[in-house]
């Protein structure tokens, strides 16, 4: 692959990873006993987004890894066949 190509693939799964990673820790304002005026209740009582980049790229580089790893021994997906046989 081309490294745009690399990018590309990375790009998808740091974006798909950004959505997992979002609610873990998040503390709502209800929890906290914190409602600002104006806001529902399920906003964050304090959004950390330096935290959730952080653990996204740290997520997702394990994900990419294991992807590239995969892709090196012949586990593309082109062996999906291979991997999961359909019994008729």
């Amino acid at each position: 692959m081309q490294f745009f190509s690399y990018f590309a693939v990375y790009f998808i799964v740091w974006w798909i990873t950004l959505f997992a990673v979002l609610p873990v820790g998040l503390k709502t304002q209800a929890e906290a006993n914190e409602v600002v005026p104006g806001t529902v209740e399920s906003a964050p009582a304090r959004f950390r987004g330096g935290r959730v980049v952080l653990m996204t790229t740290l997520v997702s580089a394990v994900i990419y890894g294991a992807y590239i790893l995969a892709m090196q021994f012949g586990y593309g997906i082109d062996a999906i066949p291979e991997l999961v046989p359909i019994h008729e």
